[in-house]
């Protein structure tokens, strides 16, 4: 099918805060607030940002593990967050889960190869050869030996895990994984090698991640395209390579001078921020980042700036830098007529 592998549209999470029995309205949390993007196959999409911007939520919506107020998740054309359970159930063969803790998101009761197959049985019945065979098989390809099928996640160091929850994701040979921090409750030396893994795996089977992370290094290395968000909207999307080497958005720029720089050649970009995160609960007028943006003007406090695509691929949503480097309409293409006689 042409198109994007995933399509986002206008996606929106709201949780009521408190009780609205004596108040006309109830309090909410604005979790996500109208996000869109796409995903292509084999595409890596990294979301970044602060803790309690989104990033997580999202991931949830995209899995329909919540349900969302509004919009729409598109999956070949497909718009799983109006499926009901049984047509839902089928497509979700096409996308699975890494979780971030590998302690926890593993039944401690079940053995490798358990754990491996439980996916694949709740759509089709597998014969004792079978499981064994697909366990076997998946632990090879995550990098483990097929002897473990019979160990318990207990007997398991924490990268094995997470390799044991890959090989889970992989079982159903999904088109699309959605890896929340996978990686962040690792030790370095693991965390490589498990990224390592997910590119491999990438290449061998087209598979497409969304990628959720807070640790910009990480997400220099795998991403094909990043999306930053804050307090719960996107603000700037653009090709990796293009965001590192000159972030528009000024919580971009933000982000990326707080990170960790282990090369001390290597210039940082100064771009301090003062103040704390807004209350998603009563989020600022205008654009939510104005409080604390050293470029605001009048206009960023009264309008929220949408997202505006600019020359080199990027979406970025900001009235101070966008509107500069707009690109141009095109001129009117003139019509072909011809004359006949003349």
């Amino acid at each position: 099918m042409n198109g994007p592998l995933l399509k986002v549209e206008n996606l929106t999470k709201h949780y009521p805060f408190g009780s609205g029995l004596f108040k006309k309205a109830i309090p909410v949390i604005r979790a996500v607030e109208d996000v869109s993007f796409t995903v292509d196959a084999g595409e890596t999409l990294c979301i970044v940002g602060e803790s309690g911007c989104g990033k997580s939520t999202v991931a949830r919506l995209l899995m329909r593990l919540i349900e969302p107020t509004a919009g729409r998740v598109l999956i070949d054309g497909t718009d799983i967050a109006g499926l009901k359970k049984d047509a839902l159930h089928a497509w979700r063969r096409r996308m699975q889960m890494v979780f971030q803790d590998p302690y926890s998101s593993l039944n401690p009761r079940l053995t490798a190869g358990q754990i491996i197959t439980e996916p694949v049985e709740n759509y089709e019945s597998l014969s004792r050869k079978q499981r064994q065979a697909l366990a076997a098989d998946l632990l090879r390809k995550v990098g483990m030996s097929p002897e473990m099928i019979h160990r318990l996640p207990s007997e398991l160091s924490g990268g094995q895990r997470q390799r044991l929850g890959i090989a889970r994701a992989l079982a159903l040979q999904p088109s699309l994984i959605i890896a929340d921090e996978a990686v962040s409750a690792l030790d370095v030396s693991v965390q490589a090698q498990i990224l390592n893994l997910l590119l491999d795996l990438q290449q061998q089977m087209g598979i497409a991640f969304v990628f959720i992370s807070h640790d910009l290094g990480v997400v220099e290395h795998i991403a094909h395209r990043v999306a930053v968000m804050y307090l719960g909207r996107i603000v700037e999307l653009a090709p990796s390579q293009a965001l590192f080497a000159k972030p528009v958005h000024p919580y971009t720029e933000a982000l990326i001078a707080a990170a960790p720089v282990p090369d001390p050649t290597r210039v940082r970009l100064e771009a301090p921020v003062e103040g704390e995160v807004p209350s998603p609960i009563n989020p600022p007028s205008g654009c939510a980042f104005h409080p604390r943006c050293p470029l605001a003007v009048e206009r960023c406090r009264v309008e929220a700036p949408p997202l505006v695509p600019m020359a080199d691929g990027r979406v970025v949503a900001c009235h101070v830098r966008a509107p500069a480097t707009v690109i141009p309409p095109k001129p009117p293409v003139a019509a072909n007529v011809s004359f006949i006689g003349t």
